[in-house]
């Protein structure tokens, strides 16, 4: 999962950019990078760190243009190194790119690449797409030309997309038809977000309308499925449909990755998670209805949720937790030591609200389990009463491998309980996610939990949706060669041995 900005249109486009990733810091904290277009002048500078470490007042003077575009980047294919960080660049016919998302088939593009001599200086899953895409665009004119068409770009892309496959939005700068354009591209599926917006006659394109926001740009829709745009400034954006296969956003956007003040897919982030604690509410009385005291958020996603479960339930919010804002967010930390570490560091309860009372702690998800066994263990020590758990999604029982970092079935703790408990199913609903909530919350050290059924989560999406992670539909067919390659690609990055997840497939 990352986050990506471009803006076409403003003097010192860049200094624009740096801004506007700043307001999707929380999408990556590994890496950043900015890339300009200034006349026949491209500038690139990335590095490890964050936004506002990586880009001094010095760095931003060099990267000139009116036309720029960043990227902030957490891996889920290959690492957390420089030269695995986004955007990428590509001489001819000259195109700097980066992507938000997963590109699955990294190992047959690859090859492919190699069989006409093109060689990869990373393992960053862009690369390939970059350098397939600019073949393909000058494939179909016999020599290279100093610019190329619209309709030679939509060639190349419609090319790309047969051979790409995944869950990505793209967004790159090239010179089309002798004009400085932006593009951004989203799979046919829809599956990773991509917003764009307007301010006189500049564009701006992004992962959340959060960066509109910060920018004071009019934030106009969604890049719809499978569609390119391209922008010039003072022109009308001109928009063309590619590949669409239907409309299946990640769910998990709306759950956990995305800003509660973003729109994505044109939905208000924020209401969807207030339905989600209604619904969550709902479940809670008709399944447990236990004597509480108080309710709290685990901070921060969980917040707009815990408001209307609260409402439902008639139980007073407390604010359980004092958060470190100078900690990262510790789901898209590389490994479990330093999200353990950081965790600690993060959150520390407050005992006047937590000693002696029946306390139910609401969170967006459980995918490792560490994270809350860290922070059951930490309000054991202030003596609460009862400490009950619930979580506003159902379990995650099925690995991602559309662009979140869970990837290895094995690390997620509702499948490793399914299988000791010698449960199957794609999704769990009713007698058996009894089963389920019983044994995690053994595990975790509570005294209850409870999930969203995946019948009520309906209520919110509809199947217009991508919850594979919930209930194994995968919108894009992931064969058993490619999911094995992403397995070992993660276990790899993360230092361990590759026997450790062995038979991880479906």
């Amino acid at each position: 999962m990352c986050g990506f900005v471009g803006i076409i249109g403003l003097k010192n486009a860049s200094r624009h950019v740096a801004t506007a990733l700043q307001a999707i810091q929380h999408r990556g904290q590994d890496s950043a990078g900015i890339g300009t277009k200034k006349g026949n002048h491209f500038r690139l500078y990335k590095d490890l760190g964050l936004v506002h470490t990586i880009f001094a007042e010095d760095d931003l003077k060099r990267l000139e243009g009116s036309c720029a575009l960043g990227h902030v980047r957490y891996p889920t294919m290959g690492s957390a190194s420089k030269e695995d960080a986004q955007p990428f660049y590509s001489r001819w016919p000259g195109i700097i790119m980066a992507h938000n998302g997963n590109i699955m088939n990294f190992e047959e593009m690859k090859k492919y690449l190699l069989d006409q001599s093109n060689y990869l200086s990373s393992r960053c899953d862009i690369e390939p797409v970059l350098y397939l895409l600019s073949s393909e665009i000058m494939k179909g004119n016999g020599k290279p030309k100093a610019s190329y068409t619209v309709e030679d770009v939509l060639r190349g892309m419609a090319e790309t997309y047969k051979v790409a496959k995944g869950a990505y939005s793209i967004v790159g700068i090239m010179n089309i038809e002798g004009e400085d354009t932006l593009f951004v591209a989203r799979d046919a599926y829809g599956i990773r977000p991509a917003m764009w917006g307007r301010k006189g006659d500049a564009y701006m394109v992004a992962s959340e309308s959060v960066c509109m926001d910060v920018m004071d740009f009019d934030t106009v829709g969604s890049v719809a499925p499978g569609e390119v745009i391209f922008f010039r400034p003072g022109k009308e954006p001109l928009r063309e449909s590619i590949d669409y296969k239907g409309k299946r956003p990640c769910i998990f956007e709306y759950i956990y990755f995305a800003r509660p003040d973003s729109r994505i897919n044109d939905d208000d982030v924020y209401k969807v998670r207030l339905k989600l604690g209604e619904l969550l509410a709902e479940e809670w009385k008709e399944r447990r209805g236990y004597e509480l005291d108080v309710v709290m958020p685990i901070p921060d996603t969980a917040r707009p949720s815990t408001i209307t479960f609260s409402e439902k339930v008639g139980v007073p919010v407390r604010e359980g937790f004092i958060k470190n804002r100078y900690s990262g967010r510790t789901f898209i930390m590389p490994h479990q030591g330093a999200r353990k570490s950081a965790l600690r560091l993060k959150l520390n309860p407050i005992d006047a609200e937590v000693r002696g009372r029946r306390i139910l702690l609401i969170d967006d998800s459980i995918v490792r389990g560490n994270t809350l066994k860290q922070i059951v263990s930490t309000l054991e020590y202030k003596k609460p009463k009862e400490i009950h758990l619930a979580i506003y999604s159902p379990p995650v029982i099925h690995p991602c491998f559309y662009g979140i970092d869970m990837s290895t079935r094995n690390e997620l703790i509702a499948y490793q309980m399914m299988k000791e408990l010698g449960l199957d199913g794609e999704s769990f609903d009713g007698e058996n996610l009894e089963k389920l909530e019983e044994r995690m919350a053994k595990e975790l050290g509570v005294d209850s939990l409870t999930f969203l059924s995946v019948g009520r989560l309906n209520r919110v999406f509809g199947k217009e949706r991508c919850a594979a992670c919930f209930d194994g539909d995968y919108p894009v067919p992931v064969p058993e060669d490619v999911k094995q390659c992403i397995i070992r690609d993660r276990i790899l990055q993360r230092g361990e041995k590759p026997e450790d997840d062995a038979g991880d497939g479906e």
